[in-house]
């Protein structure tokens, strides 16, 4: 029989911070893809902004869960 043992706190802060990394560029990446970021933050509409932060946020979190789901 086998059991399962819980993760260390040092294994789910890894799996956060490459999903927050990974999440990230692959927001701005897809934001730059998409011509909806500027050089300049405040050259940015406020919807440029708020889509590049989703963006940013929702890429992040399923890289987080993906990781997740495969090694925790």
């Amino acid at each position: 029989m086998l059991t399962a043992t819980p993760p260390t706190l040092f294994a789910v802060v890894i799996v956060i911070l490459i999903g927050l990394l990974a999440g990230l560029v692959i927001g701005l990446l897809i934001g730059f893809l998409l011509k909806r970021q500027k050089p300049v933050w405040a050259d940015m509409s406020r919807a440029d902004r708020l889509f590049n932060v989703m963006l940013v946020i929702v890429c992040s979190v399923i890289f987080i869960a993906g990781l997740t789901f495969r090694f925790l």
